[in-house]
């Protein structure tokens, strides 16, 4: 009933299992990762691809709305540069070309300030320097300041258009964009840096002298422009382009600009203001009007040709998104298919191998371990034999079947030495038994022949509990091993009288209270088991039970069979513990729990007594705070009893029965269904109790007694012989604890000197005091 060990704190483990990843899912994820960093990167892909066809279209859209705007803005201002600069040197017929060039120029500021509208563009800086233009042309009418600065506000808003040009129409995130309208910026930047030279030479006039700046200006643009042409126009254009710029180049204005460019280089004169150009820059104007227009026309044509393949890069971008989404989306699909009948390929099989795994370890497993230990022959074609398949799936199969083999091949050899085992501890039982059973009978008659000597009937009776002890653990040692507790009655005993042999193997059974509340026996056959059981589950209760405690123990009738209830006052118990010893009753256990749980067998035998009488036997918490243990016998072990024979009357205070010997450890229940069948026939009449010739009832003994000698005594018949007979010592009461806890007692005439050494002294105070301790503290947790 009450285990020995009572209610602790557990050690809760700190170890977080790892959540475990199914294969299905592993499958999937194997499947849906690459594909959707593939579906990522395609339409990455390809947003890309559109983003830069999109600009491609816009830059076109823009450079034809926007473009020519800008570059006539951009031939505009250049003119209008040089007639400021011709009306500055006061050359004749200035103000005339001065005024249409500024309103050429007007127009084609506002066509520039209509159509760039958009701001995510970078027309806004130029928008800004025209809105100068107005102060600029002022200063230049009234001559205030240096010319120098007048023209270079010309030069800043044709480089600010340049610039425009070069930003958003160089087309730098494609590579053959780029290369093609590079010919187109540099031929404006050369463009520009000629118009500079016209402007310089323009501000000479007609004295045909400049300023030391002016004469570098023109210097420098010159240079300039010769650079642009020879590397980063030239080597860039067409054949087409090539062909047309060779005609430009050849033509005689074109030769006329070269001499004069190489005359005012080599030819000036440095005077004391400046710079004296050569008379022969006269025919300058006239070639400048001539080959600036093929200039133009050629600058056209190479910001069209730009376009037009900007409009062909970005067709050609809309079919590569189109054929890499199509092909993206095949690939996809493909590797959708294949991973979803590979899965379901591996799953299949995996599933198979699985089902197969569970019904050989829940079934056939099962079945092969339970034949061999009933010692019953295995067949092998009921185990899964290795098939030598090469696959993983295969492998893992083998595997299995490799291990299930070496398994029952170490069930049979575990069974062989178990079987061989029990037979060896079965032999020793039972020769101990023989011998146990002699001691037993001799005991017996020295007691009828000395019991008149109370101090030599004591020691006897003493001798006589701890046979009664040897005899319970020998028949331990039997059950544990696989046998039968030997029964050598041959008659139905009746409830009560089986309640009475029970409490007569407890050392301590003065404390046993017993209750048969129903008229009723049990058969012969099964009178020494139940009878074994109960004696263990009571001498549980009255250890592991305050001393001066009642243990009372009480059988009635129930729906399902004979309920017998043994209840203590011990000390609590957890319901966890209650469920840890149920559970494991339910089955025999392997001999390695037995060795470690050697210091409390009881369990063990409880556990197999039950389940060789198909009982059930439950322990829980009783309202009194200590154990309940429930036995339920099924009905067909038991036989119904006159109603109208005599009950036993127990005298009172009781006489000695049996002084069984102590058991080994507290006992705890299992938890077995008990069968319901129906009530088993009238049997004969009950076996009578059998007395000594003392007057005493005889414990049971292991050969079956004659049936001449089984005389019953009435009960008026034994009081007389207690009265003439001298008093038998009883036995005294917490004999069961430790030697250095019991207390003296003022009954006993002579106190025996306490032999014990300091050490044990000292060894009984610490176990006291670990007691003490784990009493307080099951009533601390107990305290709401």
């Amino acid at each position: 009933m009450s285990p020995t060990e009572p209610e602790g704190i557990r050690r809760q483990s700190t170890t977080r299992r790892r959540r475990t990843v199914r294969l299905r899912t592993l499958l999937i994820w194997l499947a849906v990762v690459p594909t959707l960093a593939m579906g990522t990167q395609v339409t990455v892909s390809a947003q890309r691809l559109l983003a830069q066809s999109d600009k491609l279209r816009s830059d076109v859209a823009a450079a034809e709305q926007v473009g020519a705007p800008l570059y006539t803005l951009m031939v505009d201002m250049q003119a209008e540069r040089t007639a400021t600069a011709a009306r500055w040197a006061g050359k004749d017929g200035a103000d005339g070309e001065l005024r249409a060039r500024r309103d050429a120029t007007d127009l084609a500021a506002a066509e520039f300030r209509r159509l760039a509208v958009d701001p995510s563009r970078s027309f806004a800086e130029v928008t800004r320097q025209l809105e100068k233009l107005t102060g600029h042309r002022q200063r230049a009418d009234l001559r205030s300041g240096a010319a120098d600065s007048t023209l270079a506000y010309y030069s800043e808003v044709i480089g600010k258009v340049i610039q425009v040009y070069q930003q958003e129409f160089s087309h730098a995130e494609d590579a053959e964009l780029a290369q093609a309208s590079r010919p187109v910026v540099s031929m404006l930047q050369a463009t520009e840096m000629v118009a500079r030279e016209d402007t310089v030479l323009a501000l000479a006039g007609p004295s045909g002298e400049l300023t030391f700046a002016g004469y570098d200006q023109f210097v420098s643009a010159l240079g300039a422009q010769r650079y642009l042409h020879e590397a980063l126009i030239v080597p860039h254009l067409t054949a087409r382009d090539q062909r047309y710029y060779d005609r430009v180049v050849g033509s005689s204005d074109w030769q006329t600009k070269t001499r004069i460019e190489s005359a005012v280089l080599s030819g000036h004169k440095d005077i004391p203001s400046g710079i004296k150009l050569p008379a022969d820059i006269n025919g300058w104007s006239s070639a400048h009007s001539n080959f600036s227009v093929q200039m133009t026309t050629l600058n056209i044509d190479l910001a069209r040709s730009v376009l037009a393949r900007g409009e062909a890069k970005a067709d050609e971008l809309q079919t590569e998104v189109a054929w890499l989404i199509g092909g993206s989306a095949g690939g996809l699909l493909a590797v959708v298919i294949v991973v979803v009948l590979t899965t379901r390929s591996v799953l299949r099989r995996l599933k198979n191998l699985h089902e197969r795994t569970v019904t050989v370890a829940e079934e056939t497993l099962p079945e092969v371990v339970a034949r061999l230990r009933r010692g019953q022959t295995v067949d092998p074609d009921a185990l899964p034999a290795v098939s030598g398949d090469r696959d993983e799936v295969g492998r893992i199969s083998d595997a299995f079947a490799r291990a299930v083999a070496v398994s029952v091949d170490g069930h049979r050899e575990l069974a062989a030495e178990r079987h061989g085992f029990g037979l060896f501890a079965s032999g020793i039982a039972s020769r101990t038994g023989n011998l146990v059973s002699r001691q037993l009978s001799l005991t017996e008659e020295l007691q009828d022949t000395f019991g008149h000597d109370e101090a030599l009937l004591a020691e006897l009776m003493r001798a006589d509990q701890l046979t009664v002890g040897m005899r319970r653990q020998i028949e331990n040692l039997l059950i544990l091993a696989g046998g039968e507790v030997p029964d050598p009655h041959t008659e139905p005993m009746r409830v009560a009288d089986l309640l009475r042999e029970a409490a007569a193997e407890v050392e301590d059974f003065r404390r046993i209270e017993r209750q048969a509340l129903d008229e009723t026996s049990v058969e012969p056959s099964a009178i020494s088991q139940i009878s074994h059981l109960l004696a263990e589950l009571l001498d549980n209760a009255t250890r592991f039970s305050p001393p001066k405690s009642k243990v009372v123990i009480r059988a009635e009738l129930v729906t399902d069979g004979l309920s017998v209830e043994i209840e203590d006052r011990g000390p609590r118990v957890s319901p966890e513990r209650y469920e840890e010893m149920n559970g494991r009753l339910h089955e025999a256990p392997p001999y390695s729990v037995l060795a470690q749980n050697a210091h409390r067998l009881g369990l063990f035998v409880v556990g197999h007594l039950a389940d060789q009488l198909r009982a059930t036997v439950t322990l829980r918490r009783s309202v009194y705070g200590g154990t309940s243990a429930v036995v339920i016998l099924p009905r067909q072990l038991l036989v119904t009893t006159d109603p109208q024979a005599p009950r036993e009357i127990e005298p009172q205070p009781r006489v000695l029965e049996l002084l069984p010997a102590p058991a080994p450890a507290p006992v705890a229940s299992p938890a077995s269904e008990p069968e319901h069948e129906p009530a088993v026939a009238p049997a004969p009449e009950p076996e009578p109790v059998v007395h000594t010739s003392a007057g005493l009832p005889s414990r049971r003994t292991k050969t079956p007694a004659p049936a001449a000698a089984a005389v019953p005594v009435p009960v008026t018949a034994l009081v007389p012989a207690l009265a003439v007979r001298p008093a038998l010592p009883e036995r005294v009461p917490q004999t069961h604890i430790a030697e250095q806890l019991r207390e003296p007692r003022a009954q006993e005439a002579v106190v025996r000197p306490d032999t014990a050494t300091p050490e044990e002294v000292a060894d009984a105070w610490a176990d006291y005091e670990q007691g003490t301790q784990t009493v307080e503290e099951e009533l601390r947790r107990d305290q709401p």
